[in-house]
């Protein structure tokens, strides 16, 4: 099992944490990953932290779909790739139709349909074995639409071929899941249980089956938060207000795929108490209302000793081939260098 480190997205001002993140290199971290919502891209911190390491491998995580062709993800992926001896991920995301239509003005569409005709337009082109040409619900190369001039003509990337790039998505719903294990190399679940496996499993089984492969050939990254100290309930704290923020408020009442999730996770009256108070606009209660289990299950809280024994069970699942990547949010040097004297 791999580890990496989570840089996030920032707020008003950019701070990448570059010695935390060369340190975590020195530790024998895998992989570090930048994020974008509505402030900061994924991919100008991507780029600044290859030119500012050696040998950790950047991703994104996520770039959202809506917000760039998918020749433009396929030229800035293989340009990053190449600048850096090979060490760029792609992560790819379809974000949610709050931030799509709202903030990039171009419909949501359909997530998981999105995801196959972008990865596929993205391998052809990294591939280049042949000008590029696509025909699907969201993406048509060349373009044939009513308001184009029919100039277009398919096209193949200057840039050598590289098929090596890893293409990552984030999904947590059935559909996406499968759609995932069939055309991706791995997943970002943005929780995961390391106990609950079977929550993925007939998704990604059939996804893989459709592709023709195995887990082995899938990896499975779920972002996981630590936090270190004596007092459990305040290294909670944090991490209930965030994950009652996606439980509670992130998409409309009827259609909020975190919400789901915590269900399927077995969590349910907890789920409809958490957005009931979050979209009260009471989201202290609804962070108050985050189970203390639901917590425990998905992140690493304590001292070190109590870290300790739940890393136990995050291995067991990779040793299983269900966790491939433990992507660990951490502030603290002092639980990275816990986290990597433990797995590696």
């Amino acid at each position: 099992m791999k580890i990496g480190i989570l840089s996030g997205y920032s707020g008003k001002q950019i701070n990448l944490g570059i010695d935390r993140i060369k340190h975590a290199e020195s530790l024998g971290y895998d992989s570090v990953w930048t994020a974008e919502a509505y402030g900061s891209d994924a991919i100008t911190p991507a780029a600044w932290i290859l030119a500012h390491t050696e040998k950790i491998k950047v991703g994104t995580a996520i770039m959202q779909m809506p917000a760039r062709s998918p020749a433009c993800a396929a030229m800035t992926a293989m340009t990053l790739n190449q600048l850096s001896n090979g060490r760029f991920i792609v992560g790819l995301g379809a974000s949610g139709p709050q931030v799509v239509e709202g903030w990039h003005g171009v419909a949501y569409g359909r997530p998981v349909t999105r995801i196959k005709e972008y990865v596929s337009i993205m391998k052809k082109i990294m591939a280049r074995e042949e000008p590029v040409t696509h025909e699907g619900f969201h993406y048509s190369l060349p373009y044939n639409g009513v308001d184009g001039t029919g100039l277009g003509k398919p096209l193949k990337s200057i840039l050598q071929a590289d098929t090596s790039i890893p293409i990552y998505t984030a999904s947590i719903t059935p559909r996406g899941l499968e759609g995932s294990a069939e055309v991706a190399d791995g997943v970002f679940p943005i929780w995961m249980n390391p106990e609950r496996y079977d929550v993925f499993a007939e998704s990604i089984e059939k996804g893989l089956a459709k592709a023709g492969k195995t887990l082995m050939d899938y990896d499975i990254a779920p972002f996981v938060t630590c936090i270190m100290g004596d007092d459990v309930d305040a290294c909670r704290a944090p991490i209930k207000g965030n994950m009652a923020l996606y439980i509670g408020g992130m998409g409309a009442r009827d259609k909020n795929f975190y919400n789901d999730y915590t269900k399927a996770l077995g969590f349910e009256d907890a789920a409809v108490k958490i957005q009931d108070l979050f979209l009260s606009g009471k989201k202290d209660e609804a962070a108050a209302a985050v189970p203390d289990e639901l917590v425990d299950a998905v992140h690493l809280v304590g001292p070190a000793e109590r870290i300790k024994e739940r890393l136990q069970a995050w291995k067991a699942a990779g040793a299983k081939g269900q966790v491939g990547s433990m992507l660990i949010g951490a502030g603290q040097v002092e639980a990275l260098e816990l986290i990597a004297s433990e797995v590696l």
